[in-house]
């Protein structure tokens, strides 16, 4: 796993791959693709690919800190 190069919310791209998801939660890429599967987990299929908003990534998160 590689860290991450971002360093803030407001670096990251409006839509986040899942090579990124794995890199932000210091999980493998199989991983978070398995995560992005996962119901409940703010992930959009646009074609083929799997996408994930920021602004809901930053939310699932808020929320599974308890914030």
């Amino acid at each position: 796993m590689n860290e991450s190069i971002y360093k803030s919310y407001d670096e990251l791209p409006l839509f986040l791959n899942a090579r990124m998801v794995a890199q932000l939660l210091g999980v493998s890429n199989s991983s978070a693709y398995e995560l992005m599967h996962e119901k409940g987990f703010p992930a959009l299929r646009i074609g083929s690919r799997l996408v994930v908003p920021k602004a809901d990534f930053q939310n699932w998160v808020k929320e599974r800190m308890g914030q």
